[in-house]
């Protein structure tokens, strides 16, 4: 999701464009079906639903949808992988690490194809798909990987008539809920720290981008990962994501989405087992662009932030608070650094911008846009769809926004930047936080001393100094409020996946 290493248009740094790693030709789809215990398996009721080229509106392959059964196949599989005395559970930790790092080294073979294979199905511009998310997933794997051996609990000081310590545990069995924007990564986000602690998975992509993960199930097969450790159970939210989230044997459910489902979500599991909930949900995203700041540099990463994957991500950098004496200068500058932006075939290496995942998301973007005009907001560039028939939305600026208005208030996952206009600090960081969202915030700033107060008075689960989407494996990632619960990456997540128990022996008296 980071754009480090790229430039403003999405073009990799430094990379000649006759060097440009190319998407490879997909003749037909290998894996389409269900994948439980290393095995292929057709639909429990013999269905399939299709996926489409968003991008060109062409069906690429029918999928084995999962179901409620399928789900249940699925989770009987991982309770046999994870029982006393199977192969996993003796595994020692660090062959675990070892298997992590196989499936990267497999996901380096196959970069490439799993790059084209995401582009296809999600739209997105391909050398995003080969630097971000490739990229992204590997480095996840390697360092989820290096922790496998590194779990451990304390020993803790009570007196001398006892010994006491700590174990982690694994939790156990490990649902996993997918979004389509970004498919590949957040497979990855899950299962690595997941399996790093020793747990076994259930997995159900999005329905609109199942291509990778299935993909993947060939890789984790290959990789030696022993039968029913990880299973991928494409299908829809209704049916199979919510038999993941009420499943009775189901130890932890992880969901990446929107704040409406994952509501369901903990709902489903409250009222079932009362399963381990974390939670990634929307956000509503403040930056704040003070007048002593870089403005070229502030303008970029605001604009990264904004349209990055077309604007589809819980990340995007919706609302941007810039200070009034440089307010006129940076929308500006902002309407000219949009208008260089490369709408195109997402195929092409060249393209930084693709369409919109489907005509639910397209209408929905056009709505908001629809409301921000009729509520008086002035649109500066954009707005439009790119023609009548395609699912491509130009790069949008609105300026005079007003706080009440929806795009003020709606996650408008799109390619939508709204820009705010401030006069004292303390009034800016008032109305970054006047959301029910708080995921994630920026400050751009040359003042140290004012980047580090301004950070902590936000109520964001990350800020930003000077930079945008600048997302490591090693650092924690998650909200406040209504953007979710726990967090994932770095060493944080592994407490997600992960029981404490405490084991207290009395000592004999006797020397």
């Amino acid at each position: 999701m980071a754009k480090n290493g790229t430039t403003e248009n999405g073009v990799a740094a430094g990379i000649p464009a006759m060097l440009f790693p190319q998407p490879v030709k997909v003749q037909e789809i290998r894996h389409t079906k269900i994948f439980i215990n290393n095995e292929w398996h057709t639909s429990s009721k013999g269905r399939t639903f299709p996926t489409f080229n968003p991008a060109t509106g062409v069906k690429i392959c029918d999928v084995d949808e999962a179901d409620k059964e399928d789900v249940d196949k699925a989770v009987e599989a991982a309770k046999v992988a994870r029982q006393r005395g199977s192969m996993w559970r003796r595994m020692d930790a660090s062959n675990r690490g070892r298997m992590l790092h196989k499936l990267a080294d497999l996901m380096e073979r196959d970069r490439l194809l799993l790059a084209t294979l995401e582009t296809l199905d999600t739209g997105k511009p391909f050398l995003q798909s080969v630097f971000i998310d490739l990229e992204g997933s590997i480095k996840t794997l390697r360092y989820y990987a290096g922790w496998t051996d590194k779990i451990h609990g304390k020993s803790l000081s009570i007196d001398e008539s006892f010994m006491c310590f700590t174990k982690h545990e694994p939790v156990g069995i490990c649902g996993a809920i997918i979004p389509w924007n970004f498919p590949l990564l957040m497979f990855v986000w899950k299962i690595a720290p997941a399996l790093s602690c020793g747990n076994t998975v259930v997995v159900k992509p999005a329905e609109q981008t199942p291509l990778t993960a299935l993909h993947l199930g060939s890789l984790i097969k290959e990789a030696g990962f022993p039968p029913g450790v990880i299973n991928i159970v494409p299908g829809f939210g209704p049916t199979a994501g919510a038999a993941i989230a009420s499943h009775m044997d189901i130890d932890k459910v992880a969901f990446t989405g929107s704040t409406e489902v994952g509501q369901l979500i903990k709902e489903a599991a409250a009222k079932s087992n009362l399963k381990r909930v974390t939670l990634e949900l929307g956000g509503k995203n403040p930056c704040i662009v003070f007048a002593d700041c870089d403005l070229q540099l502030a303008v970029q990463e605001t604009q990264k932030g904004a349209f990055y994957n077309q604007g589809q991500c819980c990340t995007a950098a919706s609302r941007v608070f810039v200070e009034e004496s440089i307010y006129e200068e940076f929308v500006r500058c902002s309407i000219e650094n949009a208008k260089k932006i490369v709408i195109g075939d997402p195929l092409d290496p060249q393209t930084s911008h693709g369409p919109q995942i489907d005509k639910q998301q397209f209408d929905k973007i056009m709505d908001l846009i629809e409301s921000g005009k009729k509520e008086g907001a002035r649109l500066e560039c954009g707005g439009a769809a790119v023609d009548e028939k395609s699912l491509f939305i130009q790069p949008t600026i609105f300026t005079g926004v007003e706080d009440y208005m929806r795009i003020a208030k709606e996650e408008i996952f799109g390619p939508v930047q709204c820009i705010f206009s401030f006069r004292s600090q303390q009034e800016a960081i008032k109305r970054a936080n006047d959301s029910q969202y708080g995921l994630v915030s920026a400050v751009f700033t040359t003042s140290m001393d004012r980047a580090l107060s301004v950070s902590a008075a936000l109520e964001t689960g990350t800020v930003w100094v000077n930079c945008y989407n600048a997302l490591h494996a090693q650092t924690p990632f998650g909200g406040y409020k209504m953007s979710g619960n726990g967090r994932e990456l770095g060493e944080y997540a592994l407490a997600e996946y992960s029981e404490v128990k405490t084991v207290t022996i009395k000592l004999t008296e006797t020397l």
